[in-house]
């Protein structure tokens, strides 16, 4: 076959592109307001990525079916993050520079939003997380905005938790992500505050199986408790279950990611009676509950509904952002618009962003794990203690 000429590539190659931009031009995107959302479908977030991702689905058909914004349908460009840096930052390229985006929602994993941020920063592009949490987005920037709670609010919890508890010393183990290492220094900074000691503590990249060598080391310290950061549900569900093994019978502690559902099923009985700081959803929420009962029959499972429910709240106070601006183009509109914007939906009421796109008006609680023969849909297998106590 003959070789093409460097033109004959070079118009092979574009043809595509314009005939693309041709047609996007002829109206499609009149019809149509178009939202991008990174999430880690794949990964050490894939539960909660997935979950969030599905919630935002739910939210978009129920918009669509309802006659959509103002009678415009709302479309999701997804792309997977993969809960690290380097693909957030490919697929966020991928949205802006490709499909144009100039709003994301996401991302589920804080590694992935503090690599995706500056740029959307330096862009002028919405981010708008539901589900990352690692203190240092808090200065990402004038668009980057989130109703997941800051994890120096947990980690101010957590310390408090455990020293309410009587706990005095501590032996803790992370894995080696921006969300884990957060949740840990956060802890742990509140705890030393306190006059408490950290004894020991261990490290572990997302591909770790086997914790035993690192659970062997910090529980021949004698700490008072294990303190457990993960990334992954299956990672914090096999740390809890390994410890136990070892024959680790003291108090341990985590955040939302090791008492997610997986992670209570890896871990079966053995995490009966681990303590958790969390976000929860009101039972006496009439929005959380039906919220949680639509994405069960449409998905037939639920997990860490209160995330579930934060992706879901972010899809409709976009659209209700996108009914002021009428323009999924106007990012400096849609940003004015969530500093100025009082939400009541699933996550909670009368919530808002402050001057630094963190949501205020939520709060963490405090939960423990039941029993395997206590667990079920509806407590999600652990039960409310209460919030968490101020010291």
């Amino acid at each position: 076959m003959r070789a093409l000429s460097a033109r004959a590539i070079l118009l092979f190659v574009l043809l595509p592109v314009m005939v693309i931009g041709i047609v996007a031009c002829d109206g499609d995107d009149d019809d149509t307001y178009r939202i991008g959302v990174m999430e880690s479908l794949t990964g050490p977030g894939e539960t909660y990525g997935t979950v969030s991702n599905q919630a935002k689905q739910l939210a978009v058909d129920e918009i669509n079916a309802a006659g959509g914004i103002d009678g415009k349908m709302l479309e999701l460009v997804v792309e997977d993050s993969k809960c690290n840096a380097q693909d957030a930052i490919t697929a966020y390229n991928k949205l802006t520079d490709v499909d144009d985006i100039k709003i994301i929602l996401g991302t589920s994993c804080s590694g992935a939003m503090l690599g995706a941020a500056p740029l959307a920063e330096a862009d002028g592009v919405i981010m708008f997380s539901g589900l990352a949490t690692n203190p240092d987005i808090a200065e990402a920037g004038d668009y980057i905005f989130r109703t997941s709670l800051n994890d120096a609010q947990l980690g101010v919890d957590m310390g408090n938790t455990m020293w309410d508890d009587g706990v005095r010393s501590i032996a803790s183990i992370a894995e080696s992500t921006d969300y884990a290492e957060g949740v840990r220094s956060a802890s742990t900074d509140r705890f030393l505050e306190l006059g408490g000691t950290v004894e020991a503590e261990e490290s572990f990249p997302s591909d770790t199986t086997d914790f035993r060598s690192q659970l062997t080391k910090l529980l021949a310290t004698d700490a008072d408790a294990l303190l457990v950061a993960a990334q992954a549900e299956f990672t914090g569900g096999t740390i809890v279950k390994q410890a136990r093994e070892l024959g680790y019978e003291g108090p341990i502690y985590g955040d939302i990611v090791v008492v997610g559902t997986t992670a209570l099923e890896v871990a079966g009985d053995a995490a009966t009676g681990v303590k958790a700081i969390i976000t929860d959803l009101d039972p006496n929420n009439t929005k959380a509950t039906e919220v949680v009962n639509n994405f069960r029959s449409k998905y037939d499972y639920v997990t860490l509904q209160w995330y579930l429910g934060s992706a879901y709240d972010d899809v409709y106070i976009t659209a209700e952002c996108l009914k002021q601006t009428k323009d999924d183009q106007d990012a400096d509109g849609m940003r004015d618009c969530l500093y100025d914007i009082t939400w009541s939906g699933t996550i909670g009421e009368n919530y808002s962003f402050d001057e630094k796109g963190e949501v205020v008006g939520l709060s963490n609680v405090v939960i423990e794990v039941l029993p395997v023969s206590e667990r079920n849909d509806d407590n999600q297998g652990y039960k409310v203690l209460g919030p968490a106590p101020i010291i």
